[in-house]
């Protein structure tokens, strides 16, 4: 009898053991969201995509920080006062969805821009104004999306081809004295630096994963449905017993 007792508690710890979380290995925990009001609106296709326009502008603002480092001459060009200024004039231009201060020029015709060698403004800022404002463009125009919006997955898989191409060019575009228009990534035997095709690569990666989900949203709502129907009910008929007696005692 006892053995019998303790069977189903061992079964029991076991699969409280199979329960616990991986614990964080260097400080390196899974970042999470804090339960906002919004949420309550979003739908999960909703959240996800706002997640990834969330990550994906904070790796765009820390390239622009980079490259502004490697190439501190760019941001005297925009008439900032100082690199921070040159960089919050740029993000307060992306999360506004404007264009950017004194330029009517926004989004895929900014980044051509910015990579033109005769181009003479502030490449950074302008580059990096422009995959910002591409990229909220591509969501409809939205950093924030609720029930009531959609999402185009065709215009974001093109967003994200974009960036591939913005990233080629910057590597392979130079000026008339045949120097790299901007600097970035650096492999030689003296310096290995691909920090910058790194972050450009996580951009990339979110970016295909919610067109890739928002393409297969409307044909899992339907796969769902048919699932919930045959798995939930089995096909049989709802009891009514009940509710034929109630009825006849009126």
């Amino acid at each position: 009898m006892k053995k019998l007792t303790s069977l189903p508690l061992s079964l029991l710890v076991i699969f409280c053991a199979g329960c616990k979380p991986t614990p964080p290995v260097n400080g390196h925990v899974v970042p999470e969201a804090g339960l906002t009001k919004g949420q309550l609106v979003q739908s999960d296709p909703n959240r996800m995509a706002n997640l990834e326009i969330r990550d994906n502008l904070a790796a765009l603002y820390l390239l622009m920080d980079k490259l502004y480092k490697r190439n501190p001459s760019e941001w005297k060009k925009s008439g900032a006062t100082s690199r921070e200024a040159a960089e919050v004039r740029v993000r307060t231009a992306i999360e506004a969805h404007t264009p950017l201060v004194g330029l009517t020029v926004r989004d895929t015709k900014a980044m051509e821009l910015a990579l033109d060698p005769k181009f003479e403004g502030d490449r950074v800022g302008m580059l990096i104004y422009g995959i910002g404002d591409m990229l909220v463009t591509a969501h409809g125009g939205k950093r924030h999306l609720y029930l009531i919006d959609g999402l185009d997955a065709q215009r974001v898989y093109n967003a994200a081809r974009n960036v591939e191409i913005a990233m080629w060019l910057l590597a392979q575009r130079r000026d008339n004295t045949g120097h790299p228009l901007l600097r970035s990534n650096t492999a030689s035997d003296l310096e290995q630096n691909l920090s910058f095709e790194r972050l450009f690569g996580t951009i990339i990666g979110r970016t295909d994963l919610v067109a890739e989900f928002t393409a297969e949203k409307y044909r899992r709502s339907v796969i769902n449905y048919a699932q919930s129907f045959v798995g939930g009910q089995f096909f049989q008929f709802l009891p009514v017993g009940e509710i034929s007696s109630a009825a006849s005692s009126l």
